[in-house]
């Protein structure tokens, strides 16, 4: 079978294939359009690699959730929720809750102190060792981790959508697999207008992508959801699913419910452990991936000002909660389908593992153009993350070694010009590479994500301290990098069977109590500082104690509940007993939400009352975390929605 033949029998038609090309010389055009220069003048660092501090809010918005959503969403997450349900969303709409955090107390003081990027911050707070770690670290994970596996799992999906499964290409003696021209395709397409742009090239058309994204994806989940309602429309199918799932023999199906009991279902309490999905180990993913993770904040540094930035995350904390919407809910309604075989009889393919669920129902369910309009939203998702990824390659080698270690003097005009070279170089290494190290893998995104919940916890601590707390040291810092890789491993040989986001919490725990007191030990880099004003002093101890009185009453709770849990009669029903039901959802996860919010009172404590400060701390300034009247309406409104959607599908 040939490649026409293949996508033929996919159910795309010309006007479909008409739709994605226009889509891609649109895309291109722009990129190259939005990233050019005047005649006669040269970019400049600042250009290239902060787009000039130019973007406004929704630019800022948009392109935060461009760069996020990628394949694994529309794949992974689709797959996911076939598998397990809906409370895969809750990594989705807890983002939007931590987008609030990051910009009212991150993102101010990385503004300020003009960072190009997250390695730059750590080589000024700690010592060049640590950011010098910390750089090389990244672009591994961008190289080896992000950029193959993105491009891996886009063009799978692509693969699976046109049918191409199997099929390869000869180009004389050599036969090429579909899935290498894609992802050479993928790379070519992303690195066309990115290396030559660079973030303003990159960000301007992701306001682009992310229409076509959200828009390609919500009309994919519309015909989805007609399919499930007999015909009769979409709040016909979502009737169809709320009453299927939450009644008769699906009672206690998982599949309608943010909040999984592990007696109702053991493999998805693993993969979503419950409460725990809200207040356990995904803050660690969040506040790692959000605050600290340079192809996704640098959108946040490139903004005209703090106020722009700040506006520009609550944005994208509103498209976040749409985001569910889009990968998640396709999944549940082809986990429907699959029970009734009525509504699947005469349709093409079939779902043969999770993965599958959203090529297989954009296959089926949505008409010739609308086919066209989804691809290019999947499309969208991989290019603009790929786009990004480029991007922050180069700024992180460029800014980060090239220019501190390499060659000092060197110029905007040299500069721009190793940063173009680096993405260069940085497609042609993962173009070789992706094939050897995911070609073998079954499930890469599961194995992604646990990998990236090895080094999350230690990036918290050190980042997350150094920003926010005067005695914060260097030395703790090394220790803390250096352990952070070794515990992951250790916990996953010895507490395997524990869910990931329990392990990642406890890893966090040992960090946090390593960091702190080797940061107090170490009195050699500490120096005698001024405490702050009296008004400061005041409400930092007032915040301390309804932090501490906080952590300190979530821990006891906890304690509470394992214990007393551990005492019950064996056989106590969740259904009956509250002890037991509490423990069903994990309640043991605000151990680590206990020491998380606690920790805050001991920084707070110490930068009050402490006369010592690391010789390199930042200076203790409360105006930083002042915010406008529409950013607490906003975040008041996003922690809101994601309230009444917890209530509702609890």
């Amino acid at each position: 079978m040939n490649v026409f033949e293949a996508i033929a029998g996919s159910g795309f038609q010309i006007v479909d294939l008409v739709i994605v090309l226009i889509y891609l010389c649109l895309l291109i055009f722009l990129g190259l359009f939005l990233g050019r220069t005047k005649k006669g003048e040269q970019k400049s660092t600042s250009d290239y690699f902060l787009a000039g501090n130019t973007l406004t809010w929704w630019a800022v918005g948009a392109s935060l959730i461009a760069a996020n959503i990628s394949a694994e969403q529309f794949i992974g997450m689709s797959g996911t929720s076939y598998a397990d349900g809906i409370a895969t969303a809750a990594y989705e709409l807890m983002a939007a809750v931590t987008l609030i955090v990051i910009g009212k107390f991150l993102l101010p003081i990385m503004l300020k102190r003009k960072i190009f990027t997250i390695p730059q911050f750590l080589r000024e707070r700690y010592n060049d060792g640590v950011g010098l770690a910390f750089s090389i670290l990244w672009l591994f994970l961008y190289v080896f981790v992000n950029l193959t596996s993105v491009a891996w799992l886009g063009a799978l999906a692509i693969e699976q959508i046109l049918g191409l499964q199997g099929v390869s290409i000869a180009i004389g003696s050599i036969t090429i697999s579909m899935r290498m021209v894609i992802i050479l395709l993928l790379f070519i397409i992303a690195g066309t207008y990115s290396i030559y742009g660079g973030l303003a090239s990159v960000a301007w058309t992701d306001v682009l992508q992310v229409t076509f994204l959200i828009v390609g994806g919500l009309v994919t989940a519309v015909f989805a959801l007609s399919a499930v309602g007999g015909g009769e429309g979409v709040l016909a199918g979502l009737g169809n699913i709320f009453t299927d799932l939450t009644s008769g023999e699906h009672l206690n199906d998982s599949h309608l419910h943010l909040v999984i009991q592990e007696s109702h279902g053991a493999s998805a309490f693993a993969n979503v452990p419950g409460i725990a999905a809200v207040v356990g180990g995904v803050w660690l993913t969040n506040l790692g991936y959000w605050g600290f993770n340079q192809y996704i904040i640098q959108k946040g540094l490139a903004a005209k000002s703090t106020a722009e930035a700040q506006k520009g995350l609550i944005f994208a904390g509103f498209l976040k909660i749409l985001i569910p919407f889009i990968v998640v809910l396709p999944g549940v309604c082809a986990y429907y389908i699959s029970l009734h075989p009525e509504i699947a009889e005469g349709l093409k393919g079939s779902i043969t593992v999770a993965d599958d669920a959203y090529p297989w129902l954009v296959r089926n369910f949505t008409p010739v153009g609308v086919k066209g309009l989804t691809f290019a939203a999947l499309a969208a998702a991989i290019i603009s993350s790929l786009a990004s990824m480029f991007n922050s390659t180069s700024t992180l080698f460029t800014m980060d070694i090239y220019k501190k270690y390499i060659d000092k003097n060197a110029g905007d005009r040299k500069l721009v010009n190793v940063g173009r070279i680096t993405s260069l170089s940085a497609l042609v290494i993962a173009a070789i590479a992706v094939k050897p190290l995911l070609g073998g893998l079954d499930q890469a995104f599961q194995y992604i994500q646990e990998y990236s919940g090895f080094i999350y916890p230690g990036i918290i601590t050190v980042f997350g301290l150094g920003l926010l707390w005067k005695r914060a040291s260097g030395k703790a810092a090394v220790w803390t990098a250096i352990a952070t890789i070794p515990l992951g491993v250790c916990f996953k040989l010895f507490l395997g069977d524990v869910p990931f986001q329990f392990r990642a919490g406890y890893i966090f725990m040992i960090l946090l109590a390593m960091f702190v007191i080797i940061s107090l030990a170490d009195s050699k880099k500490s120096e005698a500082c001024e405490l702050p004003s009296e008004a400061d002093r005041k409400d930092m101890l007032k915040w301390c104690r309804i932090l501490g009185g906080a952590g300190a009453f979530f821990i006891l709770a906890a304690a509470v509940v394992v214990i007393w849990g551990a005492c019950l009669p064996a056989g106590t029903s969740p259904e009956t007993n509250v002890i037991a039901y509490l423990n069903d959802i994990g309640f043991q996860a605000f151990f680590f939400f206990g020491v998380l919010v606690g920790c805050s009172a001991i920084w707070l404590y110490s930068n009050a009352n402490d006369k010592l400060r690391d010789h390199k701390a930042l200076p203790v300034d409360l105006s930083l975390f002042h915010t406008t009247k529409g950013y607490g309406i906003g975040g008041a409104l996003i922690i809101a929605i994601v309230a009444i959607i917890y209530v509702v599908l609890w």
